[in-house]
């Protein structure tokens, strides 16, 4: 039978392989947030002169726009990031103010009833028009973007748009807020769940396990955004919360199994038994991620690139909870067990030592 949990500090020194680079990456800045995050608009084009990125971003310079960032993208396309461009201001559209001597005129209540009879006229200058909100989807005349667009047009030519997005900074910074709850809200009502069915040491073992996949992800996103500008975007977020779900469900497997066993062989040694239970589950374990791992991986090679981030981070996530809920978990129940099992037989010697003549 091959002894699993003997060789458990070979498993964390991996974990911890795993994990340390990334977490020094993540303090370095590797971290590249999406527009969802940080607002702004994205807009991806192609000029029919196909300039160079520091061309467009000196035009966008010479408009007033100096943080703009552009970058290549794909096809001939860029990639221009700058601050949000049409956006409504906070607190919605703002009424123009009236010109000197004219008044609001309130509809007649007849015709706020919809009744038959048409209101007395209103005379245009005796009511501001409201300005119109901006479409962030596609520029229309007048607005800023679309003057942003008709300067590079003349000096580019002609400009094909592949995709052009606008968050404001509220919308980003309400985003990472309730990320934050998501993923701390998830965690503790796991927490307490298997606390309630386990116990203290089953839960939090879990949830350290849990935390490794977590990190690993974070960090393997934080190397790639250092070294090659990957950023991640709001699917990330629900990536990691599904990736905290797959974790706890094998988790969970490997720990029933435990638990029947410690019934079943109650005279073996406690390492004995995970490493029974280990063995028992660990086809299923392998079988189950395995195919999810394929699904992924086709996602990732032949699927769109809007869902690109959401399917590394999966595939990243169920890799690392597959592995940590077998090596991480268990083994972390085993030295925990042997940790208290030498604390109380140094306490207990202490207790029975005879005393000196």
């Amino acid at each position: 039978m091959y002894d699993i949990v003997g060789k458990r500090n070979w498993y964390f020194a991996l974990s911890a392989l795993l994990t340390i680079p990334g977490l020094i990456f993540v303090l370095l800045g590797g971290l590249k947030p999406s527009v969802d995050f940080t607002g702004g608009t994205v807009w991806e084009v192609r000029f029919a002169s196909q300039p160079a990125p520091d061309a467009i971003q000196a035009a966008f310079a010479e408009l007033g726009y100096s943080d703009a960032e552009v970058r290549t993208a794909s096809d001939g396309y860029v990639e221009i990031r700058t601050e949000p461009i049409d956006l409504i201001p906070p607190g919605g559209p703002v009424s123009a103010p009236l010109p000197s001597g004219s008044a609001l005129i309130e509809p007649s209540p007849a015709a706020s009833a919809g009744l038959e009879g048409s209101p007395a006229p209103v005379p245009s200058e005796a009511v501001a028009p409201l300005p119109s909100p901006s479409v962030n989807e596609e520029p229309s005349t007048g607005t800023e973007l679309a003057e942003v667009e008709a300067a590079l047009v003349d000096q580019f030519g002609a400009a094909e748009t592949r995709s052009l997005r606008t968050v404001g900074p509220i919308i980003g910074a309400e985003l990472i807020r309730g990320s934050i709850i998501l993923i701390v809200i998830g965690e503790l009502f796991i927490l307490a769940y298997l606390w309630i069915r386990f116990g203290f040491r089953y839960g939090t073992a879990a949830i350290v396990a849990l935390l490794h996949d977590v990190v690993v992800v974070v960090g393997i996103f934080a190397i790639l955004g250092y070294f090659f500008g990957m950023e991640f975007d709001a699917l990330f977020v629900t990536a990691l919360l599904t990736i905290i779900g797959f974790s706890v469900h094998d988790t969970i497997v490997v720990f029933d199994r435990i638990r029947e066993n410690r019934v079943r062989h109650a005279n073996e040694p406690f390492g004995a038994i995970v490493n029974h239970s280990i063995l028992q589950t660990l086809g299923r374990s392998i079988n189950t991620s395995l195919t999810v791992v394929v699904t992924l991986g086709a996602l990732l090679l032949l699927g769109p690139a809007t869902i690109r981030t959401f399917s590394l981070a999966l595939l990243i996530g169920v890799v690392s909870g597959t592995y940590s809920s077998i090596f991480n978990a268990s083994q972390i129940l085993v030295a925990w067990h042997e940790w208290d099992a030498k604390r109380k037989a140094r306490a207990g010697g202490r207790a029975v030592k005879p005393l000196s003549r």
